[in-house]
């Protein structure tokens, strides 16, 4: 845990540093994510098993938002060493708040959304679909929070409205065993685990509309429940 404590606080440190000299580089900063990642996963001994049955991939210059279930915080560097492109996190706004780790986040690109503040998380997410735009992958746990049983939780709208109104491309992506890592709510580790990632047929958001959402939603869930299964 210390390691990875260590690790994290590092790479904040050097987003900052970046931002501040004018340094930064998406495509550095991406290198680095993925290197986090590696190590975060490499310290307890994870073992990623890959699926990807589709040859779903991350197509350039064409929106897409990847999408997945949510169940341990290790989500985070399994989703980054699963896929290709500059894919940065959609998250809730308190993560910011953390000291140095926070503004780190901000540094590198990652996107918060105020769930609490309704006028603020349409400005929010109108921001998500301008970063789309210059190249981000946005990655969404449409559950909005991890899963305390396991089980797929109820579906919030506004990653759909984003895909929908950029015409993206939703790739699901479902994940098995994560939480025999850590726990959620607890500081449990447990060592030498194996961990399942399927990445799904991806779905072309362009092909529904806001009048459509509730159909794209269940498509994806239906998707996500089958592929973390």
């Amino acid at each position: 845990m210390a390691q990875g404590v260590a690790i994290t606080l590092g790479i904040s440190v050097l987003g900052l540093y970046m931002r501040f000299t004018g340094t930064y580089e998406r495509t550095f900063a991406d290198r680095i994510l993925r290197w986090w990642s590696r190590s975060l996963l490499k310290s307890p001994g994870v073992r990623v098993h890959v699926s990807n049955p589709h040859n779903t991939t991350v197509i350039p210059g064409t929106p897409c938002i990847i999408m997945s279930n949510h169940r341990s915080h290790y989500d985070i560097p399994l989703i980054f060493t699963s896929l290709p492109g500059s894919i940065r996190m959609l998250t809730k706004k308190e993560l910011f708040k953390v000291p140095i780790w926070g503004r780190g986040l901000k540094a590198a690109e990652f996107l918060s959304i105020d769930r609490h503040d309704h006028a603020q998380a349409i400005k929010d997410l109108e921001y998500a679909k301008e970063q789309m735009k210059s190249g981000i992958v946005l990655w969404i746990a449409p559950e909005g929070t991890r899963s305390r049983t396991g089980a797929l939780g109820e579906f919030k709208k506004g990653g759909f409205m984003v895909a929908i109104q950029t015409g993206a491309t939703i790739i699901p992506v479902g994940i098995r065993d994560s939480e025999k890592i850590l726990k959620p709510g607890t500081w449990d580790f447990c060592l030498n685990q194996d961990v399942h990632i399927t990445i799904g047929r991806p779905f072309d958001a362009s092909t529904y509309t806001l009048e459509t959402r509730d159909r794209l939603m269940e498509d994806v869930r239906r998707s996500i429940q089958e592929l973390a299964q």
